[in-house]
């Protein structure tokens, strides 16, 4: 047999037909039926999470042809459960993953941890946000069960982070396990409300515990919003919480070496609005969300964990184009006193703006912290030091302004004699506690016990005015409460020229993104 003769082995081109075969089967999910059940029920299937995410025509999708690492899953493991790649979010690359419950539960094994774990690293790399679309059934128990399993998934993936890029989730539908911990661990969470998340399914929990528990009340969106804080925003649909994460990501930098994007400058609110909204009675109050919309450019205000800790808003917000961070008391909540909830958002918050170069502007009209057996019980102790900690390590410009009172501690936890820069507004008083309070434990005074008492009243209120701070320079200006947008345009103008420009040094960017 000559050497032309002999039999040639079969050739390893993937042909056409094969190609679009193969294809059409990845893309077909978890097949008709599961997808027209979810079309039924209004919700997105994770390919069209994407769609909604992603600019038109720039997505490009990594792993597309993954499957089970156990070969008698091969053939209904399409994308193993998990859709990866890189897109665009109004033209900035962002990494994304979007799990896919059609395909045994979007369930986490060994491959799909190695999708993840790829895309994480080449964002690092790339310097280019991550978002995570997330439904689970947890882990893959042939996948991960018994000592292999778990030696398997101990080499693949590392479930800490640096905030070198921002991380954003949306938690859409049952979430267990491996999805949970991504969500929890970005910085930025939204939640259908009809969607649940927690460590282990409801079923897993109720074996252990012994009793029936339902997914709401393990994990349901009304306890993640109000009690444990661990979503920033619930929204009615898919559409609407993949639009926020778009929204989120506009405010923020792609990475932490950079500046966040300027958007288009817009009006903030007529200088009389501000000016007839802050009583000057310290008891009378206010909504002091409606203070933060008129001090921010008309449109601009993204509220940040908005159920949780309501005594102070929270919230992402542009100043003549450019992205700030927003603490503002609100005496609506318990006249302003601050709590621990309260002060955990506002540390994490602040660990969010500084990790990513957004300055912090600080509105404070509080009387304090909300103090009692409860609150003791729930250590706000260590939440008052641990805000003050993260505020003192932030480096991003931050700016105070005392709207009305601002009384001991809180005074510093708002930014007192911390920001770079502090102004106090006409109406703005300062003090160890409020005067009524002084009169009675200096003087051992109340109302009605002796003519004196109006006097020793009006001394101690002259004693907290905002003339007493700047006359000693712990206030660096007086200004009338509608002047306080352009002192801040101003000073933000001023403090982002400084010798490092407009990054800070990130010294917060290992604290935990759930205290």
């Amino acid at each position: 047999m000559t050497a032309d003769a002999r039999p040639r082995p079969p050739s390893p081109t993937v042909t056409a037909e094969e190609f679009e075969t193969r294809r059409a089967q990845v893309h077909a999910m978890g097949g008709p039926a599961k997808l027209a059940a979810r079309r039924e029920a209004g919700i997105l299937n994770a390919r069209e999470r994407i769609d909604r995410l992603c600019d038109p025509g720039s997505w490009i999708e990594i792993g597309e042809f993954a499957w089970s690492a156990r070969e008698e899953d091969r053939g209904r493991t399409p994308a193993e459960g998990i859709v990866t790649g890189f897109g665009k979010v109004e033209g900035r690359d962002v990494a994304v993953a979007s799990f896919d419950l059609t395909v045994l539960g979007a369930s986490s094994s060994a491959t799909n941890i190695r999708k993840l774990d790829f895309l994480k690293k080449r964002a690092s790399a790339a310097g280019i946000p991550c978002a995570f679309l997330i439904e689970s059934a947890g882990a893959r128990m042939p996948d991960i069960q018994g000592a292999t399993g778990m030696g398997r998934i101990g080499l693949l993936s590392s479930m800490s982070r640096d905030r070198d890029t921002p991380w954003v989730s949306a938690v859409l539908g049952p979430c267990y396990g491996m999805g949970t911990w991504y969500a929890v661990m970005s910085d930025f969470a939204v939640m259908r409300k009809d969607a649940t998340f927690s460590v282990s399914s409801p079923k897993v929990t109720s074996v252990a515990m012994s009793q029936e528990v339902t997914p709401e009340e393990l994990g349901g969106s009304d306890l993640h919003a109000e009690t444990t804080g661990q979503v920033d925003l619930v929204t009615d649909t898919d559409e609407e919480a993949i639009d926020a994460l778009r929204r989120f990501l506009a405010y923020l930098p792609s990475n932490a070496s950079e500046a966040p994007p300027m958007g288009t400058p817009a009006p903030g609110g007529d200088p009389e609005e501000v000016e007839a909204l802050i009583p000057p009675e310290r008891h009378r109050i206010y909504d002091g969300r409606k203070l933060v919309g008129l001090l921010a450019d008309e449109g601009s205000v993204m509220p940040f964990r908005p159920r949780f800790g309501r005594t102070l808003e929270t919230a992402l917000a542009r100043i003549d184009g450019r992205t700030v961070g927003l603490v503002a008391s609100n005496p609506m909540r318990k006249g302003g006193a601050i709590d621990g909830p309260s002060c955990r958002k506002m540390t994490e918050f602040t660990v969010l703006c500084d990790s990513f170069n957004v300055p912090i502007i600080l509105l404070a009209d509080t009387p304090g912290f909300l103090v009692g057996l409860q609150a003791e019980r729930e250590g706000v102790a260590g939440e008052i030091m641990n805000n003050i900690r993260a505020l003192t390590l932030a480096t991003v410009p931050k700016l105070a302004v005392v709207v009305r009172k601002s009384y001991g501690q809180a005074y510093l936890n708002l930014g007192g004699g911390i920001a770079d820069a502090l102004a106090v507004m006409t109406t703005g008083e300062v003090g160890f506690v409020d005067p009524a309070v002084a009169v009675s434990v200096v003087h051992n005074r109340r109302r009605g016990d002796g003519e004196d008492y109006e006097t020793l009243m009006q001394d101690m209120v002259v004693s907290n005015s905002p003339w007493e701070l700047a006359g000693m320079f712990a206030a660096h200006a007086v200004i009338r409460p509608g002047e306080t947008r352009a002192w801040l345009s101003r000073m933000l103008e001023v403090m982002r020229r400084r010798p490092t420009g407009e990054v800070g040094a990130h010294r917060l960017s290992t604290w935990p993104t759930s205290l």
